[in-house]
């Protein structure tokens, strides 16, 4: 007679296995650590880890990393996300802008991405505190392009203005996925239609003679349909939206969404076809691409730095 313990392991569904274009090798080498070293006496979180991004170790060896600001834990609970959530976070640390400015200034970074998590909890959502980390970035490291990679503030056009205005060069936001699953994979506080309004709001109120570009990312895998992706593509950039990243979509705990396909990368390259008709800019599309991609930032980078002269 078998044990409760193999009939519960038999109980148990197998473990997919990654498919051989989606496995990475484990972070490491000396810049890497050197990166993380870094970071750590900062006392700076990353969402290249906080994410579980499958990309860390080609960043961070290449001496780049998105910093998150505002704290590590969200209010919200995305079922795809592997950021700790909680109702109410700690306060966020009002020295942060200038501490973030001065790390960042100490790497010799030329473009840096700068998200956050969900603060709900927080009447304007956080945006004057991401605002004030990218004024006190610009005004440490004046050539540094930064992007902002940012929530919804539940849709506070004076909350998305006041990031706009303090003048990073690019506004992000992601929707993260088609607008029928939107409800069953993000949050119920967040909206497809609300954060399109937020891309396409953003997009209008940047000052006259700033190059700002707009930028999103999809997740596939979840179970999207091809004629949902399009019209995904087509709300994008009817809102305005010029740079668009696709990835797929890989489960952080067992607790998560489950993945319903591994998108194989001849399809992705045919999405990203796809994508470039309807107009945008720039396509980055890709097993391992995420919403902040090196590609895609170095593209943005030469474009800004084009268009700017310098």
């Amino acid at each position: 007679m078998s044990s409760p313990r193999t009939d519960a392991s038999a109980r148990r569904p197998p473990r997919r296995r990654l498919p051989t274009w989606i496995r990475t090798r484990p972070p490491g080498g000396g810049a890497y650590a050197r990166l993380k070293r870094e970071l750590r006496e900062r006392g700076l979180a990353t969402v290249c880890e906080e994410a579980r991004c499958p990309n860390v170790h080609e960043c961070w060896a290449d001496g780049t990393a998105t910093v998150m600001v505002l704290g590590e834990i969200c209010t919200r609970g995305c079922r795809f996300c592997a950021v700790q959530t909680r109702k109410r976070p700690p306060a966020p640390d009002p020295e942060e802008p200038e501490q973030v400015a001065r790390m960042i200034s100490g790497l010799g970074l030329r473009y840096v991405v700068l998200t956050m998590v969900d603060r709900d909890d927080l009447p304007d959502g956080g945006a004057d505190h991401v605002g004030r980390c990218v004024e006190a970035l610009r005004r440490a490291v004046p050539e540094l392009l930064v992007e902002a990679l940012v929530s919804d503030f539940r849709g506070q056009r004076a909350a998305v203005e006041r990031v706009v205005r303090s003048g990073p060069a690019v506004f992000a936001h992601n929707i993260e996925t088609v607008e029928r699953l939107t409800p069953r994979v993000r949050d119920p506080r967040c909206g497809y239609r609300q954060s399109l309004e937020v891309l396409r709001f953003a997009k209008e109120r940047a000052p006259s003679g700033q190059a700002m570009r707009t930028k999103s990312s999809i997740m596939l895998g979840l179970g999207e349909r091809p004629d949902e992706l399009e019209q995904a593509f087509a709300d994008l950039r009817a809102a305005g939206v010029d740079v668009l990243t696709l990835g797929q979509y890989l489960r952080p705990t067992p607790k998560h969404l489950a993945v319903e396909e591994f998108v194989p990368p001849e399809r992705f390259d045919a999405l990203a076809e796809r994508a470039r008709a309807h107009g945008f800019e720039y396509v980055a599309a890709g097993p391992l691409v995420r919403s902040s991609y090196r590609a895609a930032e170095l593209y943005l980078e030469r474009r800004l730095r084009s268009r700017a002269g310098s």
